[in-house]
C-alpha cells in the first residue's frame, strides 16, 4: 500500500468511527427510563434524520418491559427509516420541507394532546428536525416555509441564526410541542448535531424553552437581507409569532438529556489516529464561519505543522468539527453542486497547493453534504496535479461552489450512504512525519 493509499484508509477508520460513536444503538439505551413504574399512556415522538434508528433503539431496549404500552410518531428524510414495531416511523423531504412533514407535524400534535400528569412522552430528536417538522403557525403556508428556508440556507447564516428564525415561524417548534404535552412528563433524548450542543438549536427545540424572540429572529432577517413572505414578517413584526420560554409552567415536566455530540465523535476518531501511531490533536468541535474561509485556515495550521513543527510535532492528525456556511451570491455565475464540507475541502486543497505529506478528508457525519447523496470528499498531495490532468481549474470549481462536481470527476467522492445518525462535520488533516528536518 503506498503512503497516500495508507493515510486515505486512515482518514476513512476515522469518519467510520467516529458515525460508528453516535450510531442510537449505542448511545440511546443507556439512557432510557424504566417502564416499570409508568402508570399512564407511553408515547414516543420525534423528528431528525437519527430520529427512526432512534425509535428502533427504543423497541429493542423495552422488548419485554412494557413494549405493548408504547405508541408513537417518528419522522426522519427519505431513505433513513428503520423498522420498528409500535412506533410509526414517516420519511419527509430535507433540507427543503414538503407536505409529508408537515402532515407528520400536525398529527404529532394531535397525539399529545389532552394527556394527563400519570401518562409518560419520549422525545427523539437530532439534526434535520426543523425541516422534517414544517408546520407553519395560521396564516403561513407550506409554500412561504418552503420559500424562507431556501432563502435561510442561501443567506450564509450560522445553523443557530437560522433555527431562530424557523421557531419563530412554526407551531410546533420553540417549546410548543412540549407545552401541547402539558401536564404530561417529558423526556427529550438529543442527538446533537449543532456548535454548541444548545438544545434549542437541535432540530429548532421543539421541546425547550427559546430564550430568543421574534425581534431576533427579525434582525438576522434583515442582516442577511433574507426575502420573507409578507405573512411571515407580518408574524415576526408583530410579536405574533413568539415561541414558549423558558420558566413557562408548561415546561415544568420538561427534561433533555444530550446522548451524542459531535466532541464524542471527534474523541473516537481521535483514537483511531493514535492505535494507528498519529497523535491526535482536536482543535475545536464547534467551528463556524464560510467554509471557503475555514479550509484556508485549517490548511495554514497543517502547513505550519509541516514545515515547521508548530504548534505541534508531525506526523499527527488535526481533527475539527461543527457546521461552516456557504453563501451563494447572486453575481450571474452559475453555480454548482454545492456542499459546505466539499467545498472547505477544496479551499483546502488550492492553499496546500500540492503539499507531499498533507491529507485531507472533509464529510458531513449524517452521509449528505448539502443536497447531494455525498457525505463529502477527500483530498491528497496529487489532488490538484490530477485535476489539472483532466482539464479542470480548481479555482473556477471553487469560486462556482461545485465541490461535488470537483470530487465526483476525481472519484474522490466519500459515500457512505444513510448513516441514520448526525454528529455534524467532520474534518481530519493528516501530516506525515518529515524525511528530512521540517522542510517540505
Amino acid at each position: 500500500m503506498t503512503p497516500t493509499m495508507a493515510a486515505r484508509e486512515l482518514l476513512r477508520r476515522m469518519f467510520e468511527a467516529a458515525i460508528a460513536s453516535a450510531q442510537p444503538a449505542l448511545c440511546v439505551p443507556p439512557r432510557l427510563p424504566a417502564l416499570d413504574g409508568a402508570r399512564g399512556r407511553v408515547i414516543v415522538i420525534g423528528a431528525g434524520k437519527a430520529s427512526a434508528a432512534m425509535a428502533q433503539a427504543v423497541e429493542q431496549h423495552w422488548r419485554g418491559r412494557g413494549l405493548e404500552r408504547v405508541e408513537g410518531l417518528v419522522v426522519t428524510r427519505y431513505g433513513y427509516g428503520a423498522r420498528c414495531e409500535r412506533i410509526e416511523i414517516v420519511e419527509a423531504a430535507h433540507p427543503v420541507p414538503d407536505a409529508a412533514g408537515e402532515a407528520a407535524a400536525r398529527r404529532m400534535l394531535q397525539l399529545v394532546s389532552g394527556l394527563a400528569a400519570e401518562d409518560f412522552v419520549l422525545g427523539l430528536v437530532s439534526g434535520g428536525g426543523s425541516a422534517l417538522l414544517p408546520l407553519p403557525l395560521p396564516g403561513l403556508t407550506l409554500a412561504d416555509k418552503q420559500a424562507v428556508n431556501r432563502a435561510l440556507l442561501a443567506s450564509g447564516a450560522t445553523i443557530t441564526e437560522m433555527n431562530t428564525v424557523r421557531r419563530h415561524l412554526s407551531a410546533i417548534k420553540g417549546g410548543r410541542l412540549a407545552a401541547a404535552c402539558h401536564p404530561a412528563r417529558v423526556l427529550t433524548l438529543l442527538i446533537s448535531d449543532v456548535p454548541g450542543d444548545r438544545p434549542i438549536d437541535i432540530a429548532s427545540g421543539p421541546t425547550v424553552g427559546d430564550p430568543t424572540s421574534c425581534a431576533d429572529a427579525l434582525a438576522i432577517v434583515q442582516r442577511f437581507g433574507v426575502a420573507l413572505p409578507e405573512a411571515a414578517r407580518e408574524l415576526l413584526q408583530t410579536g405574533h409569532g413568539e415561541s414558549v420560554k423558558p420558566g413557562d409552567p408548561r415546561l415544568a415536566r420538561a427534561g433533555v438529556e444530550i446522548v451524542a455530540a459531535p466532541q464524542h465523535a471527534l474523541e473516537a476518531a481521535a483514537a483511531v489516529a493514535r492505535q494507528a501511531g498519529y497523535a491526535a490533536h482536536i482543535l475545536g468541535d464547534a467551528i463556524e464561519g464560510e467554509a471557503r474561509e475555514v479550509g484556508k485556515v485549517l490548511a495554514a495550521i497543517a502547513l505550519q505543522v509541516a514545515r515547521h513543527g508548530q504548534p505541534f510535532a508531525a506526523p499527527c492528525v488535526l481533527l475539527s468539527g461543527g457546521e461552516t456556511t456557504v453563501t451563494l451570491r447572486d453575481d450571474g455565475r452559475r453555480h454548482g453542486r454545492g456542499g459546505r464540507n466539499v467545498e472547505c475541502l477544496l479551499a483546502q486543497a488550492i492553499a496546500l497547493d500540492g503539499h507531499p505529506r498533507i491529507h485531507g478528508l472533509a464529510g458531513d457525519t449524517d452521509g449528505v453534504d448539502g443536497a447531494e447523496e455525498i457525505a463529502g470528499a477527500l483530498i491528497g498531495p496529487d489532488t490538484l496535479a490530477r485535476a489539472w490532468a483532466l482539464g479542470m481549474r480548481p479555482a473556477d470549481a471553487l469560486a462556482g461552489h461545485d465541490g461535488h462536481g470537483f470530487f465526483r470527476r476525481l472519484s474522490d467522492s466519500l459515500v457512505t450512504g444513510p448513516t441514520r445518525t448526525n454528529v455534524n462535520d467532520f474534518r481530519a488533516l493528516l501530516i506525515e512525519a518529515p524525511t528530512e528536518g521540517l522542510a517540505r
